[in-house]
């Protein structure tokens, strides 16, 4: 009875003394993982292989939309030209083994993004194909306009399924975006089909685009922002290091294409080529430095527990820190 009593009063007093500012005998303990190693396996694929494949599934499905919006509103070049860019986009090489591709067709999981991702891509790829085709030559035109409005629908999924795709991993700056970083992808992907837009297509068909690529630019800094708020403290993986650098490269690249499509792309095809060049730039700047951040994300063992730790304890980050 006496033992409690003393261990309540001296919880007690403890708790004045901690209430009063008075700092610790003991210094905190710092977190170390073993031997220091990284608590997560970061991302052993090739950023060329899948930052690479992000860039070209973005322009693929967004160009697929470019393309039946041009095919709609009479301007046939521009829809041509993007239905050909977009089918030359899709065919990457598998991740892996492509003969396997048809195994993951055997069930549909709607859980798991690798499993919906790889019959969008089924149901995508014909369709792109047959529209691309019929547009070439000029055969089959309602097969051919079916075939542009089934890839447009299924477009801004292949745009972004990506997105999910990462968020879906335990790398800490891409899980802990997981709900802007699908947005952060379509707007990217909206940027490199402008792009592709302006330069294959001509002066005289290039509004659209051109509209679009400042859509895109101003969508893709919201999201950029909004994930890096909701990441807290990992959203250092962003701003330091080769991510850094080449986020920092994609705003600006993406910022000027969209400025000089805008006010010289009309006019100029000089302009209008650079303009497209420079938001194709910035989309795959963005997207090799998302690569970049979760690995840089999943090497250092703070971003993976400092993160937990300010979940199950308010204040802890700050602690860390």
């Amino acid at each position: 009875m006496n033992d409690s009593a003393n261990g309540s009063g001296q919880g007690t007093r403890q708790g004045r003394r901690k209430r009063r500012g008075e700092q610790l005998m003991v210094p905190r303990a710092e977190f170390e993982s073993y031997y220091g190693r990284p608590i997560i396996k970061a991302p052993s694929w090739g950023a060329q292989d899948i930052a690479g494949y992000f860039l070209l599934g973005g322009l693929a499905g967004a160009g697929s939309v470019l393309a039946a919006g041009a095919q709609l509103t009479g301007r046939p070049t521009t829809a041509t030209a993007m239905k050909v860019s977009s089918l030359a986009a899709a065919l990457v090489h598998d991740l892996g083994v492509p003969s396997r591709f048809p195994n993951m067709l055997r069930v549909l999981k709607p859980t798991s993004p690798m499993s919906v991702g790889s019959w969008l891509l089924a149901g995508y790829g014909p369709a792109a194909g047959a529209a691309a085709l019929t547009a070439v030559t000029g055969r089959l035109p309602r097969a051919g306009a079916a075939a542009t409005a089934a890839a447009a629908l299924l477009g801004p999924a292949i745009a972004s399924y990506t997105a999910v795709l990462a968020a879906d991993t335990a790398v800490p700056a891409w899980h802990g975006a997981h709900r802007e970083l699908p947005y952060l992808f379509a707007a990217s992907a909206t940027a490199a089909a402008s792009g592709m837009a302006l330069l294959v297509g001509p002066l005289s068909e290039s509004a659209p685009a051109r509209c679009a690529a400042v859509l895109a630019a101003g969508a893709e800094e919201v999201a950029t922002r909004a994930a890096e708020r909701r990441l807290g403290m990992v959203a250092e993986t962003y701003r330091q290091g080769r991510a850094g650098t080449l986020l920092r490269a994609a705003r600006l690249l993406t910022a000027t294409g969209a400025t000089t499509g805008l006010l010289l792309g009309r006019r100029s095809r000089p302009a209008a080529v650079v303009a497209g060049l420079a938001l194709l730039a910035g989309s795959a700047c963005t997207r090799f430095g998302i690569f970049a951040a979760g690995v840089a994300s999943a090497e250092d063992p703070k971003y993976t527990v400092v993160p937990q730790r300010a979940a199950a304890t308010p204040g802890a980050a700050e602690n860390e820190n």
